[in-house]
């Protein structure tokens, strides 16, 4: 079973890779964890996009397709994987369709998992950290045992400038910009699947699980 997750900041997309993986023994694969595998490793491939990375620049699309060849030629794809973070572009999804055609397979489902945008900034500016040892909390889904204080060190909580409401707004408009060519492109190839996010994450899954095995 060959999956691509997709969904804007905050839909729940880790919870839910998780799951999937965990049901169907097939890996979890990130684009940030294809380029470490690949630096650990040593590849040729992985170096290039080293020396991108360590001078701050985007890694090109030749590169990054070479690396995700490598990983999905491992052993433990031979029953499917999910691809998290990537495709990104139209260019990549269409290399990454060429790169399956060599290897004989194919994607199955492309599963977006959607949430308001008003619950989505709900949730991601709920967020509050501990500056001194790092617990994270959140106003409404886990609140700390006192308003406002870590329950481990009683340090103030503080919010991080990226989870103000004017930014978190921002982040969403970039990345629904960004994703809306992606979901239209694999629309029209039939393999786009619309999960409800706002539900119980069981139920979610559950859906998932449905499309999945149907």
């Amino acid at each position: 079973m060959n999956l691509i997750l997709m969904g804007l900041p905050g839909a729940g997309k880790g919870t839910q890779a998780e799951k999937i993986c965990d049901k169907y023994n097939i890996p979890h694969i990130s684009t940030g964890d294809m380029f470490r595998l690949s630096i650990k490793e040593g590849t040729a491939l992985g170096m290039q996009a080293k020396s991108f990375m360590d001078q701050g620049a985007l890694v090109p699309d030749e590169v990054t397709i070479g690396i995700v060849k490598e990983r999905l030629s491992k052993d433990d794809c031979k029953n499917g994987f999910l691809l998290d973070g990537f495709p990104r572009t139209i260019a990549q999804a269409e290399a990454l369709d060429q790169l399956l055609e060599e290897l004989n397979e194919s994607i199955h489902h492309v599963i977006d998992i959607e949430v308001p945008v008003e619950k989505l900034v709900e949730r991601l500016t709920g967020r509050r950290v501990c500056p001194t040892c790092g617990t994270t909390y959140h106003v409404i889904f886990n609140p700390p045992e006192k308003d406002g204080v870590c329950d481990k060190d009683e340090t103030p909580l503080i919010q991080r400038d990226d989870d103000t409401e004017e930014t978190v707004k921002n982040r969403l408009k970039v990345n629904i910009e960004q994703t809306k060519p992606l979901l239209d492109f694999y629309d029209k190839k039939g393999c786009l699947v619309n999960i409800k996010g706002d539900q119980p994450i069981e139920t979610v899954f559950d859906d998932i699980q449905a499309i999945i095995e149907k």
